[in-house]
C-alpha cells in the first residue's frame, strides 16, 4: 500500500483548508462569466442552476473553478461507473489538497436475489465484492465526517441505503498517548467495531497482536496505526506502512472509524434482533393463515438463521435488510444515505443530467418491483422495503444547492432551475459544424463521395443508422467499395471499441458505422464530418437531443461537418439545427470580436481517456487456444488482467474479461478442478446429530434445532440447501 499512485488518500483527519484548483490553465472562453454567473446565482439565494455547456468547451474545469469559490463539500453523480471514474481522476488532479473522494457500487458484478413466480424460480443473490472500492467507500464516509474540503464523486448508488451516520460516527474510537486504555480492552473495542483480528495476512479491516502492541489497518487508510502499550497506558501512536514496515508519522492521537457502515453498539443489537423476532413470528402467523405453509416454512428458517448470525457474531449477510430495525426511523421513512453523512450546507452537482436524473427517478420502482414478490413468498422480510433507494422525491428534499450540468439539458431541468448558465464558446475557439440537410433518396451513393473527399483530406467520416441491419449492410458495402471501414455494436466490447477508435486516428480506419455513437471515448479531433442516416425517422436515436449530441462529434475539426438525409424536415430535427446554428453563430462572433483562429485539436493518439486505455489487456484478445491446459493458463492470465482493470476503476473493461473467461470455462470445461458441493449422506447427517449437536446446543437450542432443520432440509426443503455450507462452516 505504499504506492503514491494509491486511489486511496492519505489518512489525514485533521487537514481541513479551502478547496483549490491547480489547473494547468485559467478559465478561458465563455468560462470565466459562466463561472461568475453560477456563483452569484447561488450566492442570491439559487437553489437549482444549469450550466449549458458545449462538447469541448471544458464544463468540468468550469465545475472546478466553481467549486472553488463557493468552498463547501460537493456530491457529483454521474450515471455510470466509467463516467464517475473519468470525472473522479479529473478532479484529484485539478484539487490535488483535497479530500477527492470516490463512491460507487462495490460490486465487480452483482445479481440480486429475486423470486420469478410464473416459474417458481428463486435466482440466490450472486455478487463479487472489490475490495479497493469498497475501501474508497469508507475514505469518503470518513472524509465527510472528519473534514470540509470534500468533494465526492458518485454513481447513483450514492441515493442507496447505507449505514447510519450517527452510529458510523459515534462509534468512531478516539484514542490519544497518555489515554489509560489496557490492551485487551483495545481488542474488545476494535471487535466491537466489526475488525477482525488476523496476525498473517494483515490487510484493511484488520487487526494484529504483537506482544504489548496492536497494529489496526482502518478500511479507509492508506497506511496502519501501531498503538504501543507501557502497562494499560497508549505509550505511542505511529502511522506505518504495512508493506515496507516504514513509519510514516509520529502522532499524538487516531481515530478509527468502524470497519462496517452496518456496525452497532451492543443495546440497538439487542433491541433489533428482538423486534426481527417478533415481526418474524407474525409473518409465520401471517402466512399460515393464508395456508401458504412453504412460505411460512422459508420466512421461518431464513430469518432465523440471520438472527442467530447476529447473536453469535453481531453481523450477518444481507444485514441492509434488516436496517430499519437498527436505526431511530419508522418503516417506510426515508433510508439513510451517503447524503446522510454530508452536512447540511453542501452542493450537488449532475453530471449529464439529461441522463443521470431519468436514471435516478426509476431507481425506486425497480427495486420495489423485485421485493413484492419476495416479501410476498417469504423469502424476506416486509421491513426489506425499507432497504432501498430514494424516490427521486426524497432525493430533492435531501440534496441543497444543485448544479445540472449538460450539453442537452432536458425538460426538467430546464422547468426547475432558476437561470440556465451557457457555455458556448470553446477555450480552443472551435465552432460547431456547419449543417447541411439532404435527400434520403441516393444517400449512400452521396454519402460515398462525401467520405472520398474526406480520405483526400486525411480526415474520418462516422455514419450513424436506425437499425443493425442496415449497419451491417452499409459496413458491407463500403468494405466492397474499397474503403476502410469499422462498425461498431451494442456487443462491441470495451476492448475491441478500444482499438476500432485507435485505428480510427491513426488512419487505420476512415469510416465508423454505428447506431448509437454518443458512448465516452467518441470525441476524435480526426472526425470532420458525421452523416445520420434517416434523419428524419422521429424516434429515441432521432431525438432533438441526441441529433444535437452526435452532432457535437465534428466540433473537434475545423472542418467539421454534418449532414442530415431526410425527405421532410421533423420537428426534431429543425430544433436540432437551429439550436447548433444558435450556437455556431455566437462562436463565430466572439472569434471575430476578438480576433481567434480556431485550430484542430492537437491530441496524441496515445492521450486516449478511453475505458481500458489504463489496463495491459495485450492478451485479451483472440489468443487462441486448443486444449484446457491452455485454456486454465488464459484464464489465470485473464483474471490477473481483470483484477487489474477493476483497480484502475476501468470497469468495462473487467466486465468484458470476466465474460471471456466465463467463456472459456464453459468451451473447455476449465472449471479449475471444482467439483461443487457433494450431497451429503445419511450418515454424515447422523454424525452431526450425534457429534455436532451437543455442544451446538449448549451455544443456542435453536441453533441446534436449526441445524436438525438442516439436515432434513438438504434431502427435500426447498429453500434451506443453500445455508448448508455456512452452517458446517459456522460448527466445524
Amino acid at each position: 500500500m505504499s504506492d503514491t499512485g494509491s486511489p486511496l488518500s492519505e489518512d489525514r483527519p485533521t487537514v481541513d483548508q479551502p478547496l483549490t484548483v491547480d489547473a494547468p490553465f485559467d478559465p478561458a472562453g465563455d468560462q470565466p462569466d459562466a463561472i461568475e454567473q453560477l456563483v452569484s446565482g447561488y450566492e442570491r439565494g439559487y437553489d437549482e442552476q444549469t450550466l449549458l455547456g458545449v462538447t469541448g468547451s471544458g464544463k468540468t474545469n468550469t465545475v472546478s473553478w466553481v467549486l472553488e469559490q463557493l468552498d463547501k463539500p460537493t456530491l457529483i453523480i454521474a450515471h455510470n461507473k466509467t463516467l464517475a471514474a473519468q470525472l473522479y481522476e479529473e478532479f484529484r488532479e485539478l484539487c490535488p489538497d483535497n479530500a477527492v473522494e470516490y463512491f460507487v457500487s462495490y460490486y465487480n458484478y452483482y445479481q440480486p436475489e429475486a423470486y420469478v413466480e410464473q416459474t417458481d424460480t428463486f435466482i440466490d443473490k450472486e455478487l463479487s465484492i472489490n475490495d479497493e472500492i469498497d475501501r474508497l467507500r469508507h475514505s469518503a464516509t470518513r472524509s465527510l465526517l472528519t473534514r470540509d474540503d470534500v468533494i465526492v464523486v458518485a454513481s447513483v448508488s450514492a441515493i442507496y441505503g447505507l449505514g447510519d451516520p450517527t452510529n458510523y460516527g459515534g462509534m468512531a474510537l478516539e484514542l490519544s498517548v497518555g489515554d489509560q486504555v489496557g490492551r485487551d480492552e483495545l481488542l474488545a473495542e476494535l471487535v466491537d467495531r466489526n475488525y477482525e483480528r488476523n496476525d498473517v495476512d494483515f490487510m484493511q479491516g484488520t487487526f494484529r497482536v504483537r506482544g504489548d502492541t496492536v497494529e489496526v489497518f482502518p478500511m479507509y487508510g492508506r497506511y496502519a496505526v501501531r498503538f504501543e502499550f507501557w502497562g494499560d497506558e497508549i505509550d505511542r501512536i505511529l502511522k506505518i506502512d504495512p508493506l515496507e514496515g516504514e513509519v510514516k508519522s509520529d502522532d499524538p492521537a487516531a481515530m478509527i472509524h468502524p470497519a462496517e457502515h452496518y456496525s452497532y453498539a451492543d443495546d440497538q443489537l439487542d433491541n433489533a434482533i428482538d423486534e426481527i423476532e417478533q415481526l418474524k413470528d407474525e409473518r409465520v402467523s401471517y402466512f399460515e393463515r393464508q395456508g401458504d405453509l412453504v412460505a411460512a416454512q422459508r420466512i421461518e428458517e431464513r430469518t432465523t438463521f440471520d438472527l442467530e448470525m447476529l447473536r453469535e457474531t453481531g453481523y450477518c449477510s444481507g444485514i441492509e435488510n434488516y436496517s430499519v430495525h437498527f436505526s431511530d426511523r419508522q418503516s417506510g421513512n426515508a433510508p439513510y444515505t451517503l447524503l446522510d453523512y454530508f452536512p447540511d450546507d453542501f452542493l450537488t452537482v449532475i453530471d449529464e443530467s439529461h441522463q443521470t436524473i431519468p436514471q435516478t427517478k426509476g431507481q425506486y420502482a425497480g427495486d420495489k418491483s423485485r421485493k413484492d414478490s419476495l416479501v410476498g413468498n417469504g423469502f424476506r422480510l416486509p421491513t426489506a422495503y425499507d432497504n432501498r433507494p430514494l424516490t427521486f422525491e426524497e432525493f430533492r428534499e435531501k440534496t441543497d444547492k444543485t448544479l445540472y450540468v449538460s450539453a442537452t439539458p432536458g425538460d426538467f431541468e430546464r422547468e426547475h432551475s432558476s437561470q440556465i448558465v451557457e457555455q458556448i464558446v470553446r477555450p480552443t475557439h472551435l465552432v460547431d459544424p456547419e449543417i447541411e440537410v439532404t435527400s434520403a433518396s441516393g444517400q449512400v451513393e452521396d454519402l460515398m463521395d462525401r467520405i472520398d473527399s474526406r480520405i483526400d483530406q486525411d480526415e474520418r467520416t462516422l455514419v450513424t443508422t436506425l437499425t443493425k441491419r442496415m449497419a451491417e449492410d452499409l459496413t458491407e458495402y463500403l468494405e466492397e467499395a474499397g474503403v476502410e471501414v469499422a462498425y461498431m455494436h451494442d456487443e462491441t466490447d470495451t476492448l475491441e471499441r478500444h482499438e476500432i477508435i485507435r485505428d480510427l486516428r491513426l488512419g487505420n480506419i476512415d469510416v465508423l458505422v454505428g447506431i448509437n455513437l454518443l458512448r465516452e471515448g467518441l470525441d476524435i479531433p480526426e472526425v470532420s464530418l458525421v452523416a445520420i442516416l434517416d434523419a428524419d425517422q422521429e424516434g429515441f436515436l432521432r431525438s432533438e437531443t441526441t441529433l444535437v449530441q452526435t452532432m457535437g462529434r465534428a466540433a473537434r475539426n475545423i472542418n467539421g461537418e454534418v449532414v442530415l438525409y431526410a425527405d421532410e424536415m421533423t420537428d426534431s430535427m429543425q430544433s436540432a439545427i437551429d439550436e447548433t446554428s444558435r450556437r455556431r453563430q455566437i462562436q463565430r462572433e466572439y472569434n471575430e470580436e476578438h480576433g481567434f483562429e480556431p485550430k484542430t485539436i492537437d491530441k496524441p493518439v496515445s492521450d486516449m481517456n478511453l475505458p481500458g486505455s489504463q489496463t495491459d489487456a495485450t492478451s485479451v484478445g483472440g489468443e487462441d487456444v486448443t486444449t484446457e491446459q491452455e485454456a486454465l493458463e488464459l484464464i489465470e492470465r485473464l483474471e490477473d488482467q481483470m483484477d487489474q482493470a477493476a483497480a484502475n476503476l476501468e470497469f468495462e473493461l473487467a466486465a468484458d474479461i470476466r465474460d471471456r473467461v466465463s467463456e472459456l470455462r464453459r468451451e473447455y470445461d476449465a472449471d479449475g478442478g471444482d467439483t461443487g458441493i457433494v450431497p451429503e449422506t445419511e450418515e454424515f447427517w447422523s454424525r452431526v446429530r450425534t457429534v455436532i449437536l451437543p455442544p451446538a446446543a449448549s451455544v443456542g437450542s435453536k441453533l441446534a434445532a436449526d441445524l436438525n432443520v438442516l439436515a432434513v432440509g438438504s434431502r427435500g426443503s426447498d429453500s434451506v440447501g443453500s445455508h448448508t455450507p455456512v452452517y458446517r462452516r459456522l460448527v466445524a
